[in-house]
This record gives structure tokens, C-alpha cells and sequence, in this order.
């Protein structure tokens, strides 16, 4: 069974529709993230088998995600987190105020996962 909810067509028109409509504190983690600010390539908006991980470094099999309070123990977001934990990925969570308020922790904590 294919591990790919959508065709490659489809995944890369909803990546595409993700990475324009990003929310203020996704392009401000992302102004961090990008043209390997941190020593590896990140990827933005990117499809992982069922899955959108709002930034994903391969090389390191990280994944980072921005919650907004919709998140708030959210039941797919764990069966989501253990599966890709189930295919290798680290998972981090950050909450939206956190990367507002406490950019440099956010950056710290992803720098000590990629370590």
C-alpha cells in the first residue's frame, strides 16, 4: 500500500497553496530555517506521505511544526507525529506565541535536535 494520500500532481498543488498562505510566525521561523541558516537544508510546506509538515530537514529527519490553538490536544496531531516518528522523523512542536516571544528559544531547541 502506498504510503501517498495524493497524487504527485495534487501534493504539489496543495505544497504550493501551503507555502503562499503561510502565517506570520511560519515566515518568521522560516526567515531562520531557510538557505541553511543552521548548517542543513530545510524544506518548507512539504508532503510526507499523508501528510504536510510545515518544515522538514531530510538530512537530519526532523520535522518542525507551529501550532495555533487549534492544535490544543489535538488527536490527529498525535496519531500524525507517531507515524512519522514511526518512519524516523524527530517531531517538533512550538506553539505560535512561542516563536512571537522567544524566537531565539525556538532556534536553540531546533539547533540542539539537528545536533
Amino acid at each position: 500500500m502506498s504510503m501517498e494520500r495524493f497524487s504527485r500532481e495534487e501534493q504539489n498543488r496543495r505544497a504550493r497553496e501551503l507555502r503562499r498562505n503561510m502565517t506570520p510566525e511560519e515566515r518568521l521561523l522560516w526567515s531562520r530555517l531557510r538557505s541553511n541558516q543552521m548548517g542543513v537544508a530545510f524544506r518548507k510546506q512539504q508532503a510526507l506521505g499523508f501528510y504536510f509538515a510545515d518544515f522538514v530537514c531530510f538530512e537530519k529527519k526532523l520535522v518542525v511544526e507551529l501550532d495555533g490553538s487549534q492544535h490544543a490536544g489535538s488527536e490527529y496531531d498525535a496519531v500524525r507525529d507517531a507515524e512519522l516518528r514511526a518512519r524516523g522523523f524527530t517531531v517538533l512542536r512550538f506553539w505560535n506565541n512561542e516563536v512571537r516571544e522567544n524566537l531565539e528559544g525556538v532556534m536553540e531547541r531546533i539547533a540542539e535536535a539537528l545536533a
